[in-house]
């Protein structure tokens, strides 16, 4: 079951980057801010898919 959560996370992960990158694109957001947008919506989802690890796998 680990291995299948492992794979949903990194699709999760692609996923919700290709998301930021249209956000970025279409927001015109400038270059040298998109860095930061992409490593704060990382790290949000990174938290996020935690929390729900230990949810689904510890309660």
């Amino acid at each position: 079951m680990f291995v299948i959560y492992i794979l949903f996370t990194v699709f999760i992960l692609f996923y919700i980057n290709n998301l930021t990158n249209q956000l970025c694109v279409v927001r015109e957001i400038p270059a040298d801010r998109q860095p930061k947008v992409f490593h704060t919506i990382n790290i949000f989802i990174t938290i996020l898919l935690f929390s729900s690890y230990i949810e689904i796998f510890y309660t």
